[in-house]
């Protein structure tokens, strides 16, 4: 496509939409956050400059919606994206942010004094499901393990209480390998797993109302014992289910639609609530006023998201594929047991017909012994009349 094309094609999408009623002069969100360009402003930095017009219609339709949409304040901007995710909550340049949200999670005051490298071949491995994964250590010693999955892993409990074993492993090495022969297993501070799920696996879709489901191992004698692995389980869709039919009722409700939810006049509800929440709005939508550099943001989280789905829908027709082996497998031992129940069957047939032939024989055996019991009794029955014939005479 030529670039005279590109412009044409720029130009008719502005004017369709200004036809349509779909360029307003503001948005919702631009009253409470003036810095929020509009799509004219937008269109017209793209089609003058070559490489972003290039870019732009390398998109299909609705993703260029979306990076219009999230860019003039007709929608938030889904800040589960990996890269603003980092951006707005970093760690090492921002860490009060994060520290507040788990300090309302975990219902006790937190300080991250150190970021720590995850586990990348964990997360090339589930680069289908993962859509962010950070590791801090507190102030107390306490390593945290916060990911965020596009769709709920199979078998989350057992997978989470796998990747916490080798999260307390690695610390307790730390710890060991820092305090030497001083070391006691008191040296050992715990870890948290928590997991945010954009689309939660089924097994939570039992408890509609709960959105935190918090694990921690105890005993059934209520002996007291730190066992040190704690876990906190976020199915966001149940989240966002009951905020829509009850509301934001407080701090951790509010920290999640704003991870979680782009709805203009939900973002208003929640920095009219929580005005604190308003200045992170104002780092997003200062980061959306250079086009060129949000373009490359969510150029790059387009490819992730390609990769994922392609490598996703992989994992799921396998998984189709495997059940389907499953069901073949079911079919295969019912339909040999049905064998199995027919072969017994045409066996029981047959004894079924041998005792009825032997029956028929003792049958016609008996009617043979009766046939030859009447011919006496009627040769008797002659000489019975006989002799009354005789005794009349006489």
């Amino acid at each position: 496509m030529s670039i005279l094309t590109f412009q044409f094609e720029t130009y008719s999408i502005f004017e369709n939409l200004k036809k349509e009623g779909k360029l307003p002069m503001t948005t919702k969100l631009k009253n409470y956050f003036p810095m929020i360009r509009s799509r004219e402003e937008i269109l017209k930095e793209i089609d003058d400059n070559i490489k972003l017009t290039e870019k732009f219609y390398s998109w299909g339709d609705a993703a260029r919606q979306e990076f219009l949409d999230f860019c003039t304040g007709v929608r938030g901007v889904k800040l589960l994206y990996d890269s603003f995710f980092k951006e707005i909550m970093n760690p090492e340049t921002v860490p009060e942010r994060l520290e507040d949200f788990l300090s309302v999670l975990l219902q006790k005051k937190v300080k991250i004094v150190e970021v720590l490298p995850g586990d990348s071949s964990r997360i090339a491995d589930e680069q289908s499901i993962l859509i962010m994964d950070i590791l801090v250590r507190f102030e107390d010693g306490t390593y945290c393990n916060v990911e965020v999955q596009k769709i709920g892993y199979a078998f989350p409990g057992e997978r989470s209480a796998c990747y916490s074993s080798d999260l307390l492993l690695r610390q307790y090495k730390t710890a060991r390998s820092r305090k030497k022969e001083k070391f006691t297993y008191k040296d050992v501070k715990g870890v948290y797993t928590i997991i945010l799920m954009d689309k939660s696996a089924r097994i939570f879709d039992e408890f509609s109302e709960k959105y935190v489901h918090t694990f921690r191992q105890g005993s059934d004698t209520g002996l007291a014992m730190d066992l040190l692995q704690n876990y906190i389980f976020i199915p966001l869709d149940i989240f966002r289910e009951n905020v829509h039919n009850k509301g934001i009722k407080n701090k951790l409700d509010a920290w999640l639609v704003f991870l979680s939810m782009d709805e203009p006049e939900r973002i208003i509800d929640l920095i009219t609530a929580y005005p604190e929440f308003k200045a992170m709005y104002e780092h997003v939508y200062n980061m959306c006023r250079n086009v060129e550099d949000v373009m490359g943001i969510f150029s790059e989280e387009l490819k992730i998201l390609d990769r994922n789905t392609v490598k996703y829908m992989v994992d799921e027709m396998q998984e189709t594929i495997d059940e389907q082996k499953k069901q073949l497998k079911t079919s295969a031992e019912t339909i040999d047991e049905q064998k199995k129940q027919l072969k017994t069957s045409a066996e029981t047939i047959d004894e079924q017909k041998k005792q009825l032939k032997t029956s028929a024989e003792t049958i016609d055996e008996q009617n043979i012994q009766i046939k030859t019991q009447q011919n006496k009794i009627d040769k008797l029955q002659d000489k019975i009349e006989l002799l009354k014939k005789q005794l009349k005479e006489k």
